[in-house]
């Protein structure tokens, strides 16, 4: 897969607002990778750390963590997005919390 199409995953993710998530599908569509909601979960795992890339605010279609429960990495999980204020119930978050990007942001922000 090529390191372009990584790039784009990660330009997108970072653009996700503290306290938002998105989930796998969405960032590959606004990634203009339409399609490819697995290509976002490894990606995220080859994200360099320079780069900050909140992998933690990407969770799956139906709102849930990405990771299963009780697992360490669904307690990171847990515990950054509580820290920025997304609650969760039951390893799930609210529709509100869900990042609606605006035109300007479709328009100037996202690269395809």
């Amino acid at each position: 897969m090529s390191a372009d199409n990584y790039q784009r995953i990660w330009q997108t993710v970072l653009l996700i607002p503290c306290g938002k998530v998105a989930s796998y599908g969405q960032i590959a569509d606004l990634a203009g990778l339409p399609g490819r909601a697995r290509l976002v979960g490894k990606a995220l795992g080859y994200a360099p750390a320079e780069l900050a890339v909140p992998w933690y605010r990407v969770l799956r279609s139906d709102r849930s963590l990405a990771f299963p429960p009780g697992s360490a990495s669904a307690v990171e999980q847990r515990q950054l997005l509580l820290a920025e204020g997304v609650m969760l119930k039951k390893n799930r978050v609210d529709n509100a919390t869900l990042w609606q990007p605006d035109l300007a942001e479709l328009l100037f922000k996202l690269q395809y």
